[in-house]
């Protein structure tokens, strides 16, 4: 029996399931292959008890299941992991346990799903040596060698949602009321979202806003006797000369916690603007639930094609969405450069055609 590993790293996202079912079920359907998944992320290299076997059995009904039945680390970067050592918190580089633990199993491939960090460490790992795979997986949609990410659908779609809902409560109590949704450095959820349901201020991190502009969105509709309105802002949006707003600091160990924009900008339309306002923060409902159809059709293709890339032993690879067909690319060349919404692009010039605020 040849053996592949597989693990999900990074935030959690709708399909992460349907890509390990996927890959399971590829390897039975093919025979002379077992599966081994590791818990939460990379961590599970390193600790013994970290790996399960997956049957057939084991992804039984997983299908329409959010989150991973292998768990997900977001601190789970081997280059770069915290230890205490003498009593007090360290960084250390773990990578070659990581690597040791890959030979000790005899792995002929290890598929890695993730966002842009987990596949920068998983690609770190290849240039070491080892048979990795990576498949995209974020509800951002910022890696740039894949059309589109599984989990994105199932994020705009509840959005989309909350904007739905919003709309019909803002206009009961003539208020404006701001919904902040995820999107640190890519706007693409906020953009999408706020199309789809309608919005009349978009704010995303590609584009930093002018607060005068957006009152005058909201005054005009006033004016025209619509006094209520909604706006759609991701979390890494900022004012012009500004800067993205944080709940958290960062630090060696963990990336800065974006959070507050939200409220900055009801803050300002209600005290400036003059129109009563609230802020709900979607958060982490956008990754959870029960994936969309298109999210489990695409994550179950991903999971599909990483399979046979490790059969052609094809490593160091990505599968793709380009068009409507799968494909794979070199992992460094995927990952390259970061995707952002094209200010040139469709999304942007709807959104301009139809007179929504974009805040500039």
């Amino acid at each position: 029996m040849q053996r592949i590993g597989i693990l999900t790293g990074g935030g959690d996202a709708p399909g992460l399931n349907a890509v390990i079912r996927a890959v399971v079920k590829s390897a039975d359907q093919h025979g002379g292959y077992e599966v081994l998944g590791f818990k939460d992320g990379f961590e599970g290299c390193l600790d013994p008890e970290g790996v399960v076997e997956l049957s057939l059995d084991a992804v039984h009904g997983i299908l329409p299941r959010g989150g991973t039945i292998l768990g997900a680390a977001n601190r789970g970067n081997p280059f770069a992991r915290k230890v205490v050592r003498a009593g007090k918190e360290v960084m250390e580089d773990v990578s070659d346990q990581v690597v040791g633990r890959i030979e000790q199993l005899e792995l002929e491939s290890l598929i890695v799903v993730g966002g842009d960090g987990t596949l920068h460490i998983a690609l770190e790992l290849f240039r070491k040596g080892m048979p990795i795979i990576g498949i995209p997986k974020t509800i951002d949609n910022d890696i740039e060698g894949t059309d589109v990410t599984f989990g994105f659908d199932t994020a705009v779609n509840t959005a989309t949602e909350a904007l739905d809902r919003l709309h019909t409560t803002a206009e009961a109590h003539h208020r404006v009321i701001v919904l902040e949704l995820m999107g640190r450095d890519a706007g693409f959820i906020a953009l999408q979202a706020g199309i789809a349901g309608g919005a009349d201020v978009i704010l995303i991190p590609e584009i930093p806003f002018d607060f005068k502009g957006i009152c005058e969105t909201i005054q005009g509709r006033a004016g025209r006797g619509r006094h209520f309105s909604t706006v759609a802002v991701a979390e890494g949006a900022r004012p012009k000369g500004g800067e993205q707003v944080f709940r958290r600091a960062g630090d060696e160990l963990a990336t800065a916690r974006l959070g507050g924009i939200g409220q900055t900008v009801a803050e300002y339309v209600e005290g400036v603007c003059g129109m009563e306002s609230r802020v709900v923060v979607l958060g982490h409902l956008q990754r959870g639930g029960s994936p969309t159809a298109f999210d489990r059709w695409l994550a179950t293709r991903f999971g599909a094609a990483a399979f046979r890339l490790a059969v052609q032993q094809a490593h160091g690879r990505m599968v793709a969405l380009r068009g409507s067909n799968i494909v794979d690319l070199p992992l460094d060349e995927a990952l390259a450069v970061p995707k952002r919404v094209d200010l040139n692009g469709d999304g942007i010039l709807t959104a301009r055609t139809l007179g929504l605020c974009l805040g500039d």
